[in-house]
């Protein structure tokens, strides 16, 4: 192994030993001081699998430590984040509004620089036993940012593709076969329109493929931004046309884009999620055709995140929150494809052997890629690229 490996995973041991005597030590402590408390938690709210998924949390966790958990459903984290700023302003030092932001990004980004983060509080829950950042870095890196424990990882996610293979045969598996598809068949394909995540994330993964030097991507924005994305706006000229309505209009997100694929309108469908495929043929807004695919060079792939901003009214039941739904048992439930189907963050060879088995007895489902499947997740570029897109992008299509 080399040296430098070999200091990167004794360092990483040495914290966790570390953190395991401040967990012991303070977890009663903070679990005495949630009892009561009401915690609110602002999520994104547009998936009535996931707002299931937080009722469920949230009546265990009245059940088990006295918390009551509020469901605070959002279109944008970034209204939030623009929220907790304007507490500040007003010098709200305590008493803040959320307690609770699920994050990622330049989102999280903002809020760290900005310094409007509870923390570092992660490495001192209990489950963060079962996380090995070694096996799985994006846990404890947030588009090219370190977390610096600012946030704890909630769930993976992959940019993955669905097609209807009723319709399409032979799957472009790279964004000059999409061009080349979409021209011979169009109408067929389309993305959502940034600023919508997935449609941003479409961007990001054409920049990735087409660019002349990926690896520029990995540092901020520059004088170069428009040589460097040259390549994007060729390829989208030339694909736009090819669209659903011609490229006239877009779907307004990913969510939106499945009732289109269900009636037929379009051929594809992308996700951030692996098993939303399976999950939706399984609640009946797919047909049973629908399959997933990744690209034959990779997609981009990261982690959610939950976070505490630095104001909460409630931080010891907002750890105590979060704790619980990094636990094997959440961790378990939600990767269930007919429950929500968010991989888990925690690394298998951690757990206790029969909890171990209980993943891999959990079955993925029709049409999810296995862990094989999906190969290479790619890195997100430096989290300036996302706004710098975004604007170019409506710029120019809007």
């Amino acid at each position: 192994m080399p040296r430098k490996t070999l200091l990167t995973h004794l360092i990483i041991l040495a914290l966790l030993v570390l953190s395991s005597f401040t967990r012991a030590e303070t977890w009663p402590q903070t679990l005495e001081q949630a009892k009561g408390k009401t915690v609110y938690m602002n999520a994104w709210g547009g998936s009535e699998n996931i707002n299931s998924y937080l009722d469920w949390a949230g009546e265990e966790l009245n059940e088990r430590y006295g918390i009551t958990l509020k469901h605070v459903k959002v279109d944008d984290i970034a209204s939030v984040v623009s929220r907790i700023v304007a507490e500040k302003s007003a010098g709200r030092e305590s008493g803040g509004s959320v307690d609770i932001m699920w994050i990622n990004g330049e989102n999280f980004r903002a809020m760290k620089d900005n310094k409007l983060l509870h923390g570092p509080f992660v490495e001192n829950l209990p489950n963060w036993q079962f996380i090995d950042p070694v096996e799985k870095p994006t846990t404890i890196e947030d588009f090219g940012h370190s977390v610096d424990g600012l946030e704890a990882p909630w769930g993976m996610a992959q940019l993955v593709f669905m097609v209807d293979t009723d319709r399409v045969s032979q799957k472009p598996t790279s964004m000059q076969e999409l061009l080349a598809f979409s021209q011979k068949n169009p109408g067929l394909f389309t993305y959502p329109a940034p600023p919508d995540f997935i449609g941003t994330t479409f961007l990001k993964q054409a920049l990735i493929e087409l660019a002349p030097d990926a690896k520029r991507l990995k540092q901020p924005v520059g004088d170069d931004f428009e040589q460097v994305t040259q390549p994007l706006w060729a390829f989208l000229d030339a694909l736009h046309p090819t669209l659903w309505r011609k490229g006239a209009t877009f779907p307004a997100s990913s969510s939106a884009m499945l009732p289109l694929l269900d009636d037929g309108e379009i051929a594809f469908a992308q996700t951030f999620n692996p098993s939303t495929a399976t999950t939706a043929i399984h609640d009946g807004l797919l047909p049973e055709t629908v399959r997933t695919y990744v690209h034959k060079a990779g997609t981009i792939g990261n982690s959610h995140f939950l976070a505490i901003p630095y104001n909460a009214s409630a931080k010891a039941a907002a750890e105590v929150t979060i704790n619980f739904l990094m636990s094997p048992e959440a961790q378990l439930r939600k990767a269930n494809p007919k429950i929500w189907g968010d991989p888990t963050v925690l690394s298998l060879s951690k757990l206790p052997l029969q909890q171990q088995q209980q993943f891999r007895d959990q079955e993925d489902g029709i049409a999810t890629l296995s862990q094989e499947q999906l190969g290479t997740a790619l890195q997100e570029p430096d989290a300036s690229w996302m706004n710098a897109l975004e604007q170019a992008w409506l710029k120019r299509y809007r």
